[in-house]
C-alpha cells in the first residue's frame, strides 16, 4: 500500500524525539466494529483501547500516549502525555491550529491519498457525464423521451458533428498534485488526454503529466484547459482562489470539477460563470456553503451535478484506512518515521 499510493515517511523516526520512550497505551476509535482491536496485534507491548465516541476517548486519554480517529482542543486537554493523533481524514484545515499543536510535541498524521482512488474515478465520472451531456440524458429519461436533439444538437450527421464530446485529445488541467489530484492525472492520461497541473512545492511531476506548474501559473493553464480540476486543500492561499478572475481566464466552455475543498471556490463567481456558459458544467463534490441549502440556486442549474463530498467513498476506502491504521501503529510502537505526516505550518 505504501508504494502502492505513494505514501511518504515522516522526516525522522519519533524515537529521536526529545525524552522518547517505548508507548504503552493508544486509545482508538471503533472505526471497523467487531475488529478494531486487532489492531494491536502488530504492537503487543501496546495496550489498545477501543472506544466507541469522543466522550469516551477523553475519559481514556490522561495516561495515553496516541490517538487514533479523533483530534480537538478537548482531547489534546485531556491528554497530556499524547504524542501522536492519526487523523480518518485527508483534510486538515480544521486542526492545524489547534493551541495543543503549536510546540510540536504531538505528531498528528492524516489519510492523504487514502481516498485517491474513489476521488479520481468520481472526478472521472462527473467530466465523462457533462461530457456525454449525462444530466440532459437522465432528464429525459425521468420524461420517458427517447429524443437525440437535446443531446447532439440539431444534426449529428452535419456541419461540426454532434455536441456530444470525446474528452481524449483533450486538456485537463488538474490544481493540487495531492492523492486525488495526481490519481486523477494518472486515469486521465489513461483515456488518452493530456493532463497539465499545478502544485505548490515545486514543479516535479509524474510522467503522465505532461506540465507540472506553480500555484503562480493557475489562470494561464486554465486558458488552455477543457476540463478544470480543483483538487486543492484549503489554505490562507487557496481560500476562494477560484474566482471571478479565474473563471475570466479560463477557457471558454470549460468544465469544472470540484473535489478538494468547497471554500476554495468563489460559489458566486461559479454560478455567474455557469449562468453566462463562460463554464459549460460543473461536478461538485464540495460546495460553500455546506451542505448545500435545498434552496440553493446550484440545485436548480441543468449543467450542474452535485454529490454531497463523499467522492473519496468506496467499497474499498476503509480497507486502506485499516492498512494505514496498522502500519502506523507498528511503527509508533518501535520509533520508526510515520506516514502521511501533516506539515501543519503549511496546512496539509
Amino acid at each position: 500500500m505504501v508504494a502502492e499510493l505513494g505514501l511518504t515517511e515522516g522526516s525522522s523516526p519519533t524515537r529521536e524525539s526529545p525524552g522518547w520512550t517505548p508507548p504503552r497505551r493508544v486509545v482508538v476509535a471503533d472505526l471497523w466494529p467487531g475488529r478494531t482491536s486487532q489492531l494491536g496485534s502488530v504492537a503487543p507491548a501496546i495496550e489498545v483501547v477501543v472506544v466507541t465516541n469522543a466522550d469516551q476517548a477523553i475519559a481514556q486519554l490522561a495516561d495515553a500516549d496516541a490517538i487514533l480517529g479523533w483530534l480537538s482542543p478537548a482531547i489534546l486537554e485531556a491528554g497530556p502525555n499524547l504524542r501522536w493523533a492519526q487523523l480518518p481524514a485527508a483534510g486538515v484545515e480544521q486542526y492545524v491550529n489547534l493551541p495543543g499543536l503549536a510546540d510540536g510535541s504531538v505528531v498528528v498524521t492524516n489519510a492523504q491519498r487514502i481516498f485517491a482512488p474513489g476521488g479520481a474515478e468520481h472526478v472521472l465520472a462527473m467530466s465523462l457525464m457533462l461530457a456525454r451531456r449525462f444530466p440532459t440524458a437522465m432528464a429525459l429519461q425521468r420524461d420517458a423521451r427517447w429524443d437525440i436533439e437535446p443531446l447532439t444538437g440539431p444534426s449529428p450527421y452535419s456541419g461540426a458533428g454532434s455536441e456530444l464530446m470525446e474528452l481524449r485529445g483533450r486538456t485537463m488541467l488538474v490544481a493540487g498534485l495531492g492523492g486525488i489530484g495526481t490519481e486523477t492525472a494518472r486515469l486521465a492520461n489513461g483515456i488518452g488526454m493530456r493532463v497539465v497541473a499545478t502544485r505548490n512545492s515545486s514543479r516535479e511531476g509524474p510522467s503522465f503529466v505532461d506540465y507540472v506548474g506553480l500555484s503562480s501559473e493557475l489562470d494561464s493553464l486554465a486558458a488552455e484547459a477543457d476540463v478544470i480540476v480543483n483538487a486543492l486543500p484549503l489554505t490562507a492561499a487557496t481560500d476562494r482562489v477560484f474566482d471571478q478572475a479565474f473563471f475570466s481566464a479560463a477557457k471558454p466552455g470549460a468544465f469544472f470539477i470540484s473535489i478538494g475543498r468547497g471554500r476554495t471556490t468563489d460559489t458566486d463567481a461559479l454560478v455567474e460563470a455557469l449562468r453566462t456558459g463562460r463554464i459549460a458544467g460543473a461536478g461538485l463534490d464540495v460546495t460553500d456553503p455546506e451542505p448545500l441549502p435545498p434552496d440553493h440556486v446550484l440545485w436548480t442549474l441543468p449543467n450542474v451535478i452535485i454529490t454531497p463530498h463523499l467522492g473519496g467513498d468506496s467499497d474499498a476506502h476503509m480497507e486502506r484506512m485499516w492498512e494505514l491504521f496498522e502500519e502506523n501503529l507498528r511503527r509508533f510502537a518501535v520509533g520508526e518515521p510515520l506516514l502521511s505526516v501533516v506539515r501543519l505550518d503549511r496546512g496539509y
